[in-house]
């Protein structure tokens, strides 16, 4: 087996790197990726190291093929999202099984190499809940749908009463990074990170207070698991 690639997002955006790391500039296709590489794991961010990426400005297929030049073959990928629907508290974890990515595409070609069947590999999933769960106090459901929105703006309150008919969770990277892996033949699993209850589905309008509030108790959280699972998941290759 080959390594651990971890992309990460809000939640590690202030993070210092993993002890040991290495900061690599990895020449891509699609263009440059930095990142760290960590022995037998290597740590992505995907809005960039150097300066923010807002969401819908990320190249996705950058930063895969980065993972891919050095070794991983398999994702474990951390992103923060709006609940819809309000039993999923803030600061809670969701390991979601599928997603909704309509009128949003990217691939790495423009030929047959996207005719591909989408999909969160069931068996790495299961491998990361646990070891997430292992590494922390708080319980990570399992299955359920991910809203894909081209962002970089949060959605209205008619929007979300849309969308929460069909998904459970609303973000704006994962399927298309998701789309992406699976055509590099890697394995992804994603656990979300409830930062809000979506715009419209609280008591009131989601504030960006709100929002960056919900982001802080998401974040501690987040980095407590990893710490404990990423050794789990790299030693497993």
């Amino acid at each position: 087996m080959g390594r651990l690639g971890i992309a990460a997002g809000s939640s590690l955006l202030d993070a210092e790197p993993p002890r040991g790391a290495t900061r690599r500039e990895i020449a891509t296709p699609f263009g440059q990726v930095a990142l760290y590489e960590a022995g037998n794991h290597v740590l992505l961010q995907r809005h960039s190291l150097d300066r923010y990426v807002a969401p819908h400005a990320i190249d996705h297929r950058a930063n895969m093929a980065a993972l891919a030049t050095l070794g991983v073959d398999r994702v474990l990928a951390v992103g923060s999202v709006g609940a819809l629907r309000p039993e999923l508290e803030v600061g809670s974890f969701l390991a979601v099984d599928d997603f909704i990515a309509l009128g949003v595409t990217a691939s790495t070609g423009s030929g047959a190499v996207g005719h591909r069947v989408p999909g969160l590999d069931p068996r790495w999933r299961r491998e990361a809940v646990e070891a997430w769960r292992a590494s922390t106090d708080g319980e990570v459901s399992e299955g359920g749908t991910y809203w894909h929105s081209r962002g970089p703006r949060f959605e209205t309150p008619s929007e979300i009463a849309l969308i929460r008919e069909h998904a459970d969770v609303v973000g704006m990277t994962l399927a298309l990074e998701c789309a992406i892996a699976r055509e590099l033949d890697l394995a992804y699993a994603a656990v979300c990170a409830v930062d809000n209850l979506a715009n419209g589905v609280g008591p009131a309008a989601l504030t960006l207070d709100e929002f960056e509030g919900g982001r802080r108790t998401s974040r501690e959280r987040v980095r407590e698991a990893l710490a404990g699972a990423v050794p789990a998941l790299a030693g497993a290759g």
